[in-house]
């Protein structure tokens, strides 16, 4: 009876872990985008001024805090310097800068002040990939958190970013944004 138990246990781990990684958002690949239009160039769309609104998930699925923010890339070729201005709702503010560099093949390497080594993407078709490992302000608890980054370009050129972020592969926070060219006051 023990035996039986103890093999259902197993068992259902096992289907949650392949679920988690075969049927979810881990599931996804760039190579699942390649043939996607439109075509996401991060040198074209992550240009200029942007503007970002979003929400950020606890591990619970209940949104933990509301944000806006104003973005401001340029290239000089295939490298690229993002700096990102955050007003959350609680009040606070987050200032973060990104330098991007692209490859001939599509692959990116990331890195930014609270950026743990060096992370790494690629963009196919109509989507964007950052694996990232990031370290929350010591306020925040100072941990440091597996980042997924999946960005996503529509037709009329907004982009959908979702993000998760995994502390010992268990999903602590997920972050859901869009991201458009700043209209500028008139």
């Amino acid at each position: 009876m023990l035996a039986a138990v103890l093999i259902g246990i197993a068992l259902m781990i096992a289907a949650v872990f392949a679920k988690g990684r075969y049927a979810s958002f881990w599931a996804q690949t760039p190579e699942d985008y390649a043939g996607n239009e439109p075509y996401f160039d991060i040198r074209e769309r992550l240009n200029g001024p942007i503007q970002c609104e979003g929400v950020i998930y606890g591990p619970f699925g209940r949104v933990t805090s509301r944000f806006v923010a104003d973005f401001d890339a340029s290239w000089q070729g295939n490298v690229g310097t993002m700096t990102e201005s955050f007003r959350y709702d609680s009040g606070s503010r987050q200032e973060r800068e990104w330098t991007l560099t692209l490859g001939n093949d599509g692959a990116i390497k990331a890195t930014a002040p609270d950026v743990v080594g060096t992370g790494t993407g690629m963009q196919k078709g109509c989507a964007v990939l950052l694996n990232y490992r990031i370290k929350l302000d010591e306020d925040a608890g100072g941990h440091v958190l597996d980042t997924t980054d999946w960005m996503y370009l529509t037709e009329n050129g907004t982009i959908m970013n979702r993000s998760q972020f995994r502390k010992f592969g268990i999903k602590v926070a997920e972050l859901v944004a869009t991201m458009r060219p700043r209209q500028e006051a008139a």
